[in-house]
Order: C-alpha cells, then sequence, then structure tokens
C-alpha cells in the first residue's frame, strides 16, 4: 500500500501561492471563487508520497457534504483504511484527492462519489467555500474545496464497507459526536450548524486587494 500511495499523482498548489502570509483558518464561505482560479492555474501533480510529508505544498482535496433535508451523511471510519490518522474517527465529508483524467475539482469530486458511495443519482454539487486547518499534521498538507448536496429522500450507501459505516443522521446526532469528528467535519459542521462563522475573507496571495462575497 505504501509504495502504491507514493506512485499516486495529486494535484496540488504551492501553499505560498494560495496563502502567501495568510493564514487564515477554517472555511472561507465568500469569495472561494478567486482562490479556485489561482489553483487552477498554478496546481500541478506531484507524487503523493513526497506531497503528504511537504507542507510547502497544499493537496487540493473536494470536499462533499451529503444531507438528506436537515440529516447528514454521517460516517465512522474503520481501522481498514490506509491513513492510520484518521481510524476510528468520525466524518461527514466525501472526497478526495485529485488524480490526472479528472479533469476538475468537481470531476474528481464525481469520481469519489461514484467510487465511495452507492446511490442511483449523482447530485447537484454546491460550492460551500474553501477550507484550511493547519492545526493538525493532516490539515497541515491539504486543502479542502467545500461542496454541499442533498439527496432529497433518494437512498445512499457507503460502497466500501470495510473501510467505512455511514447513514443519515439528524443533526443532534452529529453533535453527539463532535468531539470525535475529524477537525475538518468539525469545522465544516459548526458552520453549517450555525454554530460558528466562516473564516474571514482575504485574497490569495497572487491577487491583491479585498474579494467581492
Amino acid at each position: 500500500m505504501a509504495a502504491q500511495v507514493s506512485e499516486e499523482m495529486v494535484f496540488v498548489v504551492a501553499r505560498e501561492t494560495v496563502l502567501g502570509e495568510r493564514r487564515w483558518h477554517g472555511v472561507l464561505a465568500h469569495g472561494a471563487d478567486a482562490y479556485l482560479d489561482v489553483i487552477g492555474r498554478s496546481g500541478e501533480f506531484r507524487p503523493r508520497g513526497e506531497m503528504e510529508l511537504d507542507p510547502s505544498y497544499k493537496q487540493v482535496i473536494p470536499y462533499l457534504v451529503l444531507r438528506d433535508g436537515e440529516s447528514y451523511f454521517l460516517m465512522r471510519r474503520t481501522r481498514a483504511g490506509a491513513d492510520a490518522r484518521l481510524h476510528d474517527r468520525w466524518s461527514i465529508g466525501i472526497g478526495g484527492h485529485l488524480n490526472p483524467g479528472d479533469g476538475d475539482v468537481v470531476g474528481g469530486l464525481v469520481r469519489e462519489w461514484e467510487e465511495e458511495l452507492d446511490a442511483s443519482f449523482v447530485p447537484e454539487f454546491r460550492l460551500v467555500g474553501l477550507l484550511n486547518d493547519d492545526s493538525t499534521d493532516v490539515g497541515e498538507v491539504h486543502l479542502g474545496v467545500v461542496f454541499i448536496a442533498d439527496a432529497a429522500g433518494r437512498p445512499v450507501s457507503v460502497r466500501e464497507t470495510e473501510k467505512l459505516a455511514g447513514s443519515f443522521a439528524a443533526p443532534a446526532e452529529v453533535r453527539a459526536v463532535h468531539d470525535a469528528l475529524e477537525t475538518w467535519s468539525q469545522l465544516v459542521f459548526d458552520l453549517l450548524d450555525g454554530q460558528a462563522h466562516g473564516a474571514p475573507d482575504a485574497p490569495p496571495a497572487g491577487i491583491e486587494g479585498p474579494i467581492a462575497g
């Protein structure tokens, strides 16, 4: 598995290109399009094994929160997953690395949706914002592009049951495991649940001046 991970080519952007001296933390819910433009122009594919150890780059991760009305699709990672840092953690996020052939962020998200979930549909993905969290080893080398979608009553289940267990849960159920959520899921849930404000608006390093919301 280690050899496969090290050889996987993933889409990254230099930290200084997208963040510069602005070390914002949390979900940037306004002005995300400007960041996506910079990422699209400046990103490149590099070996994942190298990038997992190099915080001078951010691996770009589409991160989907799936809802069904007020409920969240809540998952728990098993110990069979490749990344030991995430074992036994709860998550409301579906997504993964971007690979050559995905086309763009949404293309990569569609692939992850089809790989990770068993569903007879592909929902409409709505952009929430950009997520940055340098407080953990995982977050330090990743940058999330957060989307939200609604199952609208249609059935959804986890495809890789050896790695994940998941079902829709009421907001109160998500709050009950809040301390065991992955950090990204905590940040996104707090924003969507009205318990936190998004990160302050700040232009990416390649753009001067304020971003229009």
